[in-house]
């Protein structure tokens, strides 16, 4: 009886060893090569699905939806904007609420799970981001009468929201114009991309984790 506590101790040290490598296996490293979607999806298994998922349930193109998140986190799912420093020195926030794979701001982000009912959805989960920017994209073309494959005018109205897209606010910010003429490349180069390896990506279905 006197040995309990101390196999119980080194039980309950292996269980937490034990789970803080499942934890670190489970964290998603963000792409080695974010301009290449098929080693995007071979990296992380389950995005392909994820994606495909939002596509059909909202009509969004992967490759759209793709390049948008690509521009906005560069697939780092806890992306936040630059932080804020009172008096120079003191970390004082960030600039915006935006965070996560999609970069979406609090308000929007809880807008989205109203609207959706998904109200366990996370910024930081990929399946849930794709979602959110393929919900925000078919919102626009709903709104906004802008096509689905229409990246370039898709990611100035996931930037500006749709009343400063209505009101042209992105016509004083060429930068802002540059980034999506950017998105627009990317896009056409994932839809290029995901046109030559989407069957093998249907054939990865067997994968254990899939």
């Amino acid at each position: 009886m006197p040995d309990c506590p101390i196999v119980m101790t080194r039980q309950l040290r292996l269980g937490l060893v034990l789970g803080l490598v499942l934890l670190a296996g489970c964290a998603t490293i963000p792409p080695e090569h974010t301009g290449n979607l098929c080693a995007v999806f071979e990296q992380n298994k389950s995005w392909y699905r994820e994606a495909k998922r939002a596509q059909e349930r909202r009509g969004t193109p992967i490759h759209v939806a793709m390049a948008i998140m690509e521009k906005e986190s560069a697939f780092n799912a806890h992306a936040r904007t630059r932080r804020t420093y009172l008096l120079w020195v003191i970390p004082w926030g960030h600039v915006t609420t935006a965070y996560g794979y999609a970069q979406a701001k609090d308000e929007t982000w809880a807008w989205y799970q109203q609207q959706t009912g998904r109200h366990a959805a996370s910024r930081s989960d990929f399946g849930d981001a794709v979602d959110f920017i393929a919900w925000y994209v078919a919102m626009a073309h709903r709104e906004l009468g802008l096509a689905k494959w229409d990246a370039y005018n898709q990611y100035l109205a996931y930037h500006e929201g749709l009343t400063g897209y209505r009101r042209r606010t992105y016509r004083s910010r060429p930068g802002l114009q540059s980034r999506a003429a950017a998105v627009r490349t990317l896009a056409l180069q994932y839809a290029r991309q995901l046109h030559s390896c989407a069957a093998e990506l249907e054939r990865g279905g067997w994968w254990p984790f899939w």
